[in-house]
Order: structure tokens, then C-alpha cells, then sequence
């Protein structure tokens, strides 16, 4: 197994992971809850896992990608429902992401923020044209690894290991009033939304297919779910116990971005804080490529046109022409002036909402032996594929009335 092979997975991992949405939630959730949210990023992220695991699985075996086989199993018009859904879905969080690095931008180099956000979605627009698809996984996953920073960063303020680790005990905190179990409640569906993201399934399933994967690499797609994922959510459970110990006492609501920079510049200075914000540009600048990708991934799956950046963008041109034009409508909704935060709750709330949707296919997919063969879920994946649907099922249909009843989570 080579060692590179996994950086699909740490790709998808800290630009899916810690993207725009995951930023905001974590930090927000630890300085408003201390550390009582960190089993909903730990009980989502064995989801994020599963479904993974399952979609590359998918991708090795039937050699093809989720929405051509989407299609066959829904119908053309239940198909089309998921495909808008999803477009939609992905549309709104790719603005975020753009907002969300142009933001950073801005932070680092003063670049007033819609000009960075044009400029920066033309940078990203010629990367992918000229980087083939494994330098475009490599590039944005490992400069975002400068993530760590938030990791170094909890260790050397010297938190409290035994709250923290209480905090993946599944809990609901003593004496809260009922509007901040409400608000408790949105968080809980608003991580489960940013951890278990529609575009992550897509990307990674179609990268696999990039790479060409086969039943002989199922152990190298079991090994990246686990590492990728496993070390997004390090990641996030960092930024959360960073802001429960750093913001939570001082009743800083750090509702931006560049607040949770602000959680590796007290213990290491400027350096911490560049350190933190190039992490945090590159991971966003990855999810902004991965959203885009997946979302032209699958309307060009559906439609059964020629895709992928393993071909010349003049040899898939309806697949070109899809990733430019989604990139220019995402950059188009930034350019309204809408803010950056509107957009990730936005982004998570749609996200949601289309969860369902998303997973059911793949899991009557996987589950199906005439496509699947010997490969087909086992009792595993079945039993915690299953469970997550509903899970997220039940989320969904309380996405709404919580995100209304607490105001997004502003109480």
C-alpha cells in the first residue's frame, strides 16, 4: 500500500473536515458549551467513516461512479431530485468556502474581501485546470496540514485531559434553561451536518475512480476512511477544546474565522497565528475545490457525460465547462455581499436536509449483491449504515424548526 495513497483521505479529511462550516461550529461549541459537544464530532465522524468506506467500496468494485448508478437505481425523475438537491447543497457551501478563504486572505494581507474572493476563485479555477487530479490532492491536503497547529496548541496550554475526555461520553449538560437545550440541540445538528457533508462521499467515491481503484485497494480505501477521517476530527475536537479553555471563561463569541486563528497565537505568538491561518486557507481552499468537484462530478455522472481531471479539460468539455461555471455562480453569490456566516449556516442547513437523500442510494447500492458481489455490505457497514440514516433522517427533520426556534444557534 503506498503511503501517498492516503493523502486522498487526509485530503478529505482537513479540507472536508475542518472547512468553513467545521471552523465556526467547533469553536462556537466550545466556548459556549466547554467541552460537552466533543462525542457529537466523535459519534459523526464513525458516520463520515462508514459511508466513506462504503462509497469507495462502490467506486472499487462496480467501477462506477455513485450518480451513474444513482440514476439506474432511482429513476430519472426521483434521480433529478437528488441531483438538485445536492447541487444546490453543494452550490451554497462552495460559496461559503470561497467566502471563507477570502476572508483569510483578508486577514493576512489586508486584500479587501471581494477582491480576494474574485481572485481567488480564478487561482483555484487555474489550479485545477493545470494540476492533475493527484497534485490537486496532494497540494491542498498536506499545506493544509498546517492545521496541526491547533493540535500543538491544546498541548501546550495544558487543558484539562480528564474534562476533555469525559467530553466523548455522550451527555447533555446539567441545568441548561429550555432555550439553551434548544440551542444545545441546533449545535447538535448543525456538527452532525458539518461533519457528515454530502460532498464528502462524492469527492472521495470519484477520486477513487480517478485513481483507479479496484477490489485489490479496498484495504488502502478502508485505512484512508479511517486515518483521513479520524484525523479531521482530531483536528475539530482541538479547535473545540482550544475555544472551551481559551474563549468559554471569557464569554468570547468566536462567531468568525479568524477568532479561532486566535486560539494558536495565545500560547505561540505572531508565528501561531500565520501557522493557523495558512491552515485554515489551504483546508478551506481544499473544501472549495472539493465542493465544486463533487458537485460537477455528479451532474456529469447523472447525465452520463465524459469527466474527470485524469482527462485534458478539452477532452471532457461539458465536465469543464460544469466546474467553471459552478465556481463562477458560487463566486456570484459572494459577490451579492451576503455575509460569510449567513453562508455557512446556510450551507449547513441545506446540508442536512439533503443528507437522506444522499445516503439512502448509496447504502441500497452497496447492500446489493448483483452489483457489489462478494464485496457487498457486511454485517458492519450494514448495521452502522442503517443507524446513521436514521440518525441523520431524525436530524433533518429537526434542522428547521431548531435553526427558527434558536435563531441559528443565537439563542
Amino acid at each position: 500500500m503506498n503511503p501517498l495513497e492516503l493523502t486522498l483521505g487526509i485530503m478529505t479529511a482537513v479540507g472536508g473536515f475542518v472547512d468553513i462550516s467545521e471552523l465556526v461550529f467547533a469553536a462556537r461549541a466550545g466556548s459556549t458549551f466547554g467541552y460537552a459537544l466533543i462525542w457529537v464530532f466523535a459519534f459523526s465522524t464513525v458516520g463520515i467513516m462508514t459511508f466513506s468506506e462504503i462509497s469507495g467500496r462502490v467506486a472499487a468494485v462496480a467501477k462506477q461512479p455513485v450518480f451513474n448508478l444513482m440514476r439506474h437505481r432511482l429513476g430519472l425523475k426521483l434521480g433529478l431530485i437528488v441531483l438538485a438537491a445536492s447541487a444546490i447543497s453543494n452550490l451554497i457551501t462552495c460559496a461559503a468556502e470561497i467566502g471563507g478563504i477570502a476572508l483569510v486572505l483578508n486577514y493576512l494581507t489586508g486584500a479587501p474581501y471581494l477582491v480576494a474572493a474574485a481572485g481567488l476563485t480564478l487561482a483555484l479555477i487555474v489550479s485545477i485546470w493545470v494540476l492533475p487530479f493527484k497534485w490537486i490532492e496532494r497540494s491542498y491536503g498536506l499545506l493544509g496540514l498546517f492545521m496541526i497547529v491547533f493540535a500543538v496548541a491544546l498541548v501546550a496550554i495544558h487543558p484539562p485531559w480528564d474534562q476533555i475526555a469525559k467530553g466523548f461520553v455522550p451527555q447533555v449538560p446539567q441545568g441548561l434553561s429550555t432555550k439553551e437545550l434548544l440551542t444545545f440541540a441546533y449545535f447538535t445538528v448543525a456538527i452532525i451536518s458539518a461533519v457528515m457533508f454530502p460532498y464528502e462521499v462524492y469527492f472521495y467515491s470519484s477520486g477513487g475512480i480517478e485513481e483507479q481503484w479496484s477490489p485489490k485497494d479496498l484495504l488502502t480505501n478502508r485505512v484512508t476512511s479511517i486515518v483521513g477521517m479520524g484525523l479531521g476530527s482530531l483536528l475539530a475536537i482541538s479547535i473545540l477544546a482550544n475555544s472551551a479553555q481559551l474563549f468559554g471563561p471569557a464569554n468570547v463569541d468566536p462567531a468568525i474565522p479568524g477568532s479561532a486563528a486566535l486560539e494558536a497565537a495565545i500560547p505561540f505568538g505572531k508565528w501561531g497565528l500565520i501557522l493557523a491561518l495558512l491552515g485554515m486557507f489551504f483546508a478551506i481552499a481544499g473544501a472549495a475545490v472539493e465542493t465544486c468537484l463533487a458537485n460537477a462530478y455528479s451532474i456529469a455522472q447523472f447525465f452520463g457525460w465524459k469527466w474527470g481531471r485524469h482527462k485534458k479539460p478539452w477532452e471532457a468539455p461539458r465536465f469543464t465547462v460544469t466546474w467553471i461555471a459552478l465556481f463562477v455562480l458560487a463566486l456570484g453569490i459572494v459577490l451579492t455581499g451576503v455575509d460569510v456566516m449567513t453562508l455557512v449556516e446556510f450551507a449547513v442547513l441545506f446540508s442536512i436536509l439533503v443528507l437522506p437523500l444522499t445516503y439512502l442510494p448509496l447504502l441500497l447500492l452497496s447492500g446489493d449483491r448483483k452489483v457489489m458481489g462478494q464485496h457487498a455490505n457486511g454485517a458492519v457497514a450494514k448495521t452502522l449504515g442503517w443507524l446513521y440514516f436514521w440518525i441523520v433522517t431524525i436530524a433533518a427533520l429537526a434542522a428547521l424548526p431548531l435553526y427558527f426556534l434558536t435563531s441559528g444557534g443565537n439563542g
